[in-house]
């Protein structure tokens, strides 16, 4: 009897070691399991950290890269309107009777000054309004406060939309070819050896044809007025802008 009874109380000790190991185990594994899932969340925060980081480095770069562009934005757009307030100035109440638009600084000759009905060599009258207006045309836009800004100057003509375009346009690219070469021939009287070095390298002269007429009120081509040559300039970092505005207009 007695040795039975110390048979079973061996037994119960071997039942609850068994027992306390396995939930030993299985606490083990849970404690496994938690540390897993407390790791693989942990990754899971820092990697939606960093991913949203990246996000905000990227929003903080575009942010800079916009105010810089609206930096230069606003510069050229300034220096463009001090410029064209300067060229009215220079030309407001003189004898030379040219319109200057206030927005653009873009000046606007009427032909029938420099050259006769369907012709290219500019008129002798038209020669001494050229060597009056060109110098100080130039010299306003040679002046410090606008120099460094200029990247090209353009003279345009045009011609109104009668005929073929193809003529017009010889003839309108002649003309403004005449104009460039009284302003920066070698043997030119019109500006200064300096100021020749300044605006050869940065001029152009370009003919549109009829591609770009003058209408009056009432819808119709004014021909007198589409018959004309016009004194453009672009400014640095324009072209850079007008590609930035045409993405964001795009978009």
């Amino acid at each position: 009897m007695y040795r039975k009874k110390k048979k079973n109380g061996s037994e119960e000790v071997t039942y609850w070691l068994s027992y306390s190991d396995m939930m030993a185990a299985l606490l083990l594994v849970f404690v496994l399991i938690i540390s897993s899932t407390m790791l693989q969340a942990k990754k899971q925060y820092e990697d939606k950290e960093k991913q949203l980081q990246e996000q905000q480095d990227q929003l903080e770069q575009q942010q800079l890269i916009m105010e810089i562009q609206q930096e230069k934005l606003d510069k050229v757009i300034g220096v463009r309107s001090d410029l064209a307030a300067a060229l009215r100035e220079e030309f407001d109440g003189s004898d030379l009777k040219v319109y200057v638009d206030p927005s653009t600084g873009a000046i606007t000759l009427d032909s029938s000054i420099l050259f006769d009905v369907d012709k290219y060599d500019i008129k002798p009258s038209g020669q001494a309004f050229l060597q009056d207006f060109l110098p100080r045309y130039v010299g306003v836009l040679l002046k410090p406060e606008f120099n460094e800004y200029i990247s090209e100057i353009i003279i345009e003509g045009h011609t109104d939309t009668d005929g073929d375009y193809m003529h017009n346009l010889e003839l309108s690219q002649q003309r403004a070819l005449s104009v460039a070469r009284l302003c920066v021939m070698d043997n030119s009287t019109v500006l200064s050896t300096k100021e020749l070095e300044k605006v050869r390298p940065i001029l152009t002269a370009n003919g549109r044809s009829y591609s770009d007429p003058i209408y009056d009120e009432f819808g119709n081509v004014d021909m007198a007025a589409s018959r004309r040559v016009e004194f453009k300039f672009r400014l640095t970092d324009e072209e850079m802008i007008d590609e930035m505005m045409q993405i964001m207009s795009d978009e």
